[in-house]
């Protein structure tokens, strides 16, 4: 199976900005598209951000839309989460997951394959 490893995650303030990355290992990371979702506390696991698996086509949720993007390094078998401007709101732990089966839009976890163990990422006001 695919091993899926989160980073960057961290307590920044309102306004701030991280980076998130996930390192993939087990497969041809190239072959396949990947996500981000974020859970808060006493929510559901909600859609972040996908990429393609070329990297030329992402998809963002409209609550993201404008400040965070997705990129991915193929050649570091690496897919990062670039956040800016960051929310309270944005409070969640991040999990980057593999997505095998061709995009859907408005995407769900059961759309995703495999997952990371998450980071979190905690916004102070």
């Amino acid at each position: 199976q695919v091993q899926l490893v989160e980073s960057g995650g961290g307590l920044v303030q309102t306004g701030g900005s991280l980076r998130l990355s996930c390192a993939a290992s087990g497969r041809a990371f190239s072959a396949y598209a990947m996500g981000w979702f974020r859970q808060a506390p006493g929510k559901v696991r909600e859609f972040v951000a996908n990429i393609d698996r070329s990297g030329r086509s992402t998809y963002y949720a409209d609550s993201v839309k404008g400040r965070f993007t997705i990129s991915r390094d193929n050649a570091k078998n690496t897919v990062y989460l670039q956040m800016n401007s960051l929310k309270p709101d944005d409070a969640a732990v991040y999990y980057c997951a593999v997505r095998i089966s061709l995009f859907k839009i408005n995407p769900r976890p059961s759309d995703y394959d495999y997952w990371g163990q998450g980071t979190q990422v905690t916004v102070s006001s």
